[in-house]
């Protein structure tokens, strides 16, 4: 559908770009110091003037169409270079009460928030965090309903990641292979694939998959191991390896931060699987909003590795 420029009211781009950040009419109309009808009003005039829904009822308040995601993008960078042209609009994190939802695994976040909360705390104490479970599979799901700012985590496959999804890498995480102290195979200089592979192992599923990634790598190379359980926590993998005879192939840098520390010890991997990354991920409607920016950029400050 043709749309005139002369003929469209450019007020309601603001009303547009309300409800792409807050995902919700009644959150808009907030943030516009608008009534909830008059949002509701200029949503109308919207859809009407593009020809195009824009935005979709779900569950956790509205979801913009494919033509509002496509139009998002330039509508939102225009704004953004208006409203710095205007009035320079920045983040004071020294003042701003705002609130933050990171989404993240036990394993991210043991490294992450200790960190994050202490720098916080002193440029930006009026800040509020808040940390959701994450399963890997749901990374775009909980961006693009807006129910976290960012997700820190690896992702299962990238060629799969939407377009509207932004990420920048963090960093590179080590794998070996982890047993309890006292484990027969501790003993050993090294272990050899096959008695890698028959050793009973633990992993960590956090979707609940039957079969985790590292099993995914082994199957690649016509192989298996001997998978007697999978627990959704990092830290109960390091706990059950502590209390049995069971061996894990776990992320080597969580171990020195571990109370479990003591008790475990790790040997290099026989088989080992091409590198995971750990990313910050987040929905291209936040690319131009000031906090969600400020927070961006100070995860990756903090916490990308540099090479």
């Amino acid at each position: 559908m043709f749309v005139s420029f002369r003929a469209l009211d450019l007020n309601l781009l603001k009303v547009f770009e309300a409800l792409m950040t807050e995902g919700s009419v009644t959150r808009a109309a907030s943030a516009l110091t608008m009534t909830q009808p008059a949002v509701s009003n200029a949503l109308a005039r919207l859809r009407d003037a593009l020809g195009d829904p824009l935005f979709v009822r779900s569950g956790t308040g509205i979801r913009p169409t494919q033509r509002a995601v496509v139009l998002w993008e330039p509508i939102g960078e225009a704004l953004e270079s208006v409203r710095g042209a205007l009035d320079e609009q920045v983040f004071d994190a020294a003042r701003a009460q705002t609130e933050f939802s990171l989404s993240m695994s036990d394993y991210v976040s043991s490294l992450v928030m200790p960190n994050l909360l202490g720098h916080l705390g002193k440029v930006a104490p009026k800040t509020r965090v808040h940390t959701v479970p994450n399963t890997v599979v749901e990374i775009a799901d909980q961006l693009e309903d807006n129910r976290v700012d960012c997700v820190l985590s690896v992702y299962v496959n990238e060629a799969q990641q939407p377009a509207s999804i932004r990420s920048r890498s963090l960093w590179t995480v080590d794998y070996a292979c982890f047993m309890r102290r006292g484990h027969p195979l501790a003993a050993q200089k090294r272990l050899s694939t096959r008695t890698f592979l028959n050793a009973g192992h633990v992993d960590v599923s956090l979707a609940g998959k039957t079969m985790p990634s590292y099993d995914l790598f082994l199957a690649s190379r016509g192989q298996s191991r001997n998978l007697v359980a999978t627990v959704n926590h990092y830290s109960a993998a390091y706990e059950v390896v502590r209390q049995s005879d069971l061996i894990a192939v776990l992320p080597s840098d969580l171990r020195s931060q571990s109370r479990h520390a003591p008790f475990l010890h790790a040997m290099p991997l026989p088989l080992k699987a091409p590198p995971r990354i750990v990313s910050l991920f987040w929905h291209q409607r936040n690319d131009t909003v000031p906090a969600q920016r400020w927070l961006r950029e100070t995860l990756v400050e903090m916490f990308a590795s540099s090479d």
